[in-house]
């Protein structure tokens, strides 16, 4: 098993997470197949888009499936690797473009 701070093999029990409230869970696995159905885009197209935001909101499960989906879709590493600059640049610039509210702050606490 490869080392990590997490465990690799929980991603295989996400479907148990309906054994404690089953309603909610099939709703949301109803949910989440039709998110990733074919429609205005291609599940193909909504995998790299999933890989991109599991790296924004850095789930490691995410990450693995993702990735492991978007090789199996035929997204070369170079893609993938853009998607992720994507998310990072995306996740950077929303940090920074909250720098605005800090400096509205300090010039009416300054002023």
């Amino acid at each position: 098993m490869e080392k990590t701070y997490y465990n690799p093999d929980d991603l295989k029990k996400f479907g148990n997470v309906g054994d404690y409230q089953k309603e909610l869970a099939d709703k949301f696995f109803d949910y989440y197949g039709a998110v990733f159905a074919d429609s205005s885009l291609s599940a193909k197209e909504k995998s790299i888009i999933a890989l991109a935001v599991a790296h924004a909101v850095q789930c490691p499960y995410c990450i693995d499936a993702y990735t492991q989906d978007s090789l199996e879709k035929g997204f070369s590493e170079e893609q993938m690797m853009e998607a992720v600059h994507v998310a990072t640049a995306i996740r950077g610039g929303a940090s920074l473009v909250h720098g605005v509210q800090m400096m509205n702050k300090v010039d009416k606490l300054t002023m």
